[in-house]
């Protein structure tokens, strides 16, 4: 018996894109009659393809879950968008790992057309970025997703953990929240260990195990503020406060909230922030166009001064002078 290859892969791709139509929609939307999809359907499982049919009023076919994805049928606008969230994932470092990244682009140019393979390809080898590509730490996949599963059905996860001077420790935590930051994966929760809140860099994490436990995280609760503010607090050698004599807004805009905590004040906008050399402090502060006055420390106002006397020195060179 024949079947018209065209409809057959039309079923297949309403299959994956409206799971659960009733064979007469499905047959409305073909140009055909429900036993012609019952051929088309039985056509596509013995591809090896798995289709579910559900009798009654309610029934309708769908792709049956299982551990292998089914085939994709993507049009030039979708082909070329994931294209591009691959390659950018790739410069960002969201990737878990370089060959899943690599392996997903080449598996997709593989069956692409012609017509589309060879201006994709283009793209792939012609796309420049003005970021440079971030050396990224990558998270094992299996965790990556357990997280953000737990995170959104709001279940307790059991985690082994490595802290940054190699103390293994298990945990429980509520999480609350994945964030991306900077080349690094984070979870955001409550910490059952420390009873409090906590930020974990996932591919310190060895394990996640989703438990039976459910929790409701806090009302409002932002992962991205909480995760910005706990690194800008990051314990380092100067603990800085300035006040920036400037408008609140425009002075966050100028200064992320991972490097400085900022509160809004009568006279200006306090900054308070942790450093580990003040020269790049004294280099931020410059670069900025409001009066400031620094509260502390002391050190810092000899930074300023010798930033102040390294650009006096450069505006007095006479032109042709080579730099000291």
């Amino acid at each position: 018996m024949s079947y018209p290859l065209t409809r057959v892969l039309a079923l297949l791709e309403l299959l994956q894109t409206h799971p659960g139509l009733t064979g007469a929609q499905l047959a409305d939307r073909l140009g055909t009659d429900v036993r012609t999809v019952r051929r088309y359907s039985a056509r596509l499982r013995e591809l090896g393809i798995p289709v579910e049919s559900v009798r009654g009023r309610f029934g309708g076919y769908r792709l049956a879950r299982g551990y292998r994805m089914p085939p994709l049928m993507l049009t030039n606008e979708e082909a070329l968008v994931v294209v591009l969230g691959l390659l950018a994932g790739e410069r960002l470092g969201m990737s878990t790992t370089a060959p899943a990244g690599a392996g997903a682009l080449a598996k997709i140019e593989r069956v692409l057309p012609d017509p589309l393979r060879a201006p994709l390809a283009a793209m792939r080898d012609t796309l420049s970025f003005t970021a440079a590509t971030v050396l990224a730490q990558t998270p094992e996949a299996g965790v990556l997703l357990t997280l953000a599963q737990a995170c959104h059905s709001g279940h307790t996860v059991a985690l082994r953990y490595r802290s940054w001077h190699q103390e293994h420790t298990e945990r429980e935590v509520d999480p609350y929240g994945v964030v991306f930051h900077s080349g690094c994966w984070y979870l955001v929760g409550h910490d059952h260990l420390r009873a409090g809140l906590r930020t974990f860099r996932i591919d310190r994490i060895a394990s996640a195990t989703t438990g039976a436990a459910a929790f409701t995280a806090p009302d409002d609760f932002d992962p991205v503020a909480h995760l910005t503010a706990s690194l800008a607090r990051t314990p380092a050698p100067w603990q800085v406060e300035v006040l920036i004599e400037g408008p609140m807004e425009d002075v966050a805009r100028r200064l992320p909230r991972t490097i400085a905590t900022l509160t809004d004040t009568p006279t200006g906008v306090l900054m308070r922030a942790q450093a580990a050399q003040l020269d790049s402090v004294a280099r931020l502060l410059a670069s900025l166009e409001w009066p400031f006055t620094v509260h502390r420390p002391t050190a810092l106002r000899q930074a300023l001064r010798d930033l102040a006397h390294q650009l006096t020195a450069a505006a007095d060179r006479p032109s042709g002078d080579p730099a000291p």
